[in-house]
């Protein structure tokens, strides 16, 4: 798994210290810099891309929030107080988590591990890409979209087959039916997602995909039928 690059950003010097031994104690996080302000944490932001973002609500000039609302951030955010009083505003600003200071290093690492989930899902990009690395059995694979054959959702996880094997990882059908790309994969069923090119055949309530006939719900049957020119 790649590093979650991580900036501190906190007025206080025994915060960040403290901060900092935090972060030295989860392998997967790794400390990109700390910031002793919000306009600081904006330059530095401007110059390098993090991955998560450790920050004070209360500061000098700026709060955390007011930074969150002016900076524009597409990093995760965790909020870092010594004051509960600003945890229901903060949530609208979909941080991860709020934690109260002194942090704990158990809280900590249950904060993190929010984290660390939400930066697995996004290493799932479509991009200009191929291709998308997914978590299987401890190792990052990478699959390309030519090796797909469908998708099958399993609750929170998902199988993907391919012609000579299944993976089935951590992510729900919806964030995977939003990250493949939909001029080549199609969903036909709640439960399945097909590719395009990879159909053999289509019958009232079935797709054939390799030796595999997959359900085909008719509520996406005439979007599939577009996509295979056959609506007329």
């Amino acid at each position: 798994m790649p590093l979650i690059k991580t900036l501190i950003v906190d007025d206080n010097p025994m915060a960040r210290l403290a901060l900092k031994h935090l972060v030295s104690k989860v392998d997967y996080l790794s400390l990109a810099g700390e910031c002793t302000n919000p306009i600081d944490a904006i330059n530095f932001l401007n110059k390098e891309k993090v991955d998560l973002i450790l920050l004070d609500v209360e500061m000098p000039e700026m709060t955390g929030l007011e930074f969150i609302k002016q900076a524009n951030i597409s990093s995760m955010v965790i909020l870092t107080t010594a004051k509960p009083d600003y945890a229901l505003e903060a949530f609208e600003y979909k941080v991860i988590d709020y934690l109260i200071k002194p942090i704990a290093l158990t809280r900590f690492i249950k904060s993190i591990e929010r984290a660390k989930e939400l930066f697995e899902g996004n290493m799932l990009s479509t991009g200009q890409e191929d291709y998308f690395f997914f978590r299987s059995d401890g190792m990052w694979v990478k699959i390309t979209f030519d090796e797909i054959l469908y998708v099958q959702a399993l609750g929170d996880y998902a199988s993907i087959y391919t012609l000579n094997n299944k993976y089935t990882i951590h992510v729900t059908m919806k964030a995977l039916d939003e990250r493949l790309p939909a001029d080549r994969f199609q969903r036909v069923h709640r439960s399945y997602i097909v590719a395009i090119s990879k159909i053999q055949s289509v019958g009232e309530s079935v797709v054939s995909v390799g030796d595999k006939k997959l359900p085909l719900a008719d509520s996406f049957k005439t979007l599939l039928l577009e996509k295979l020119n056959l609506f007329n």
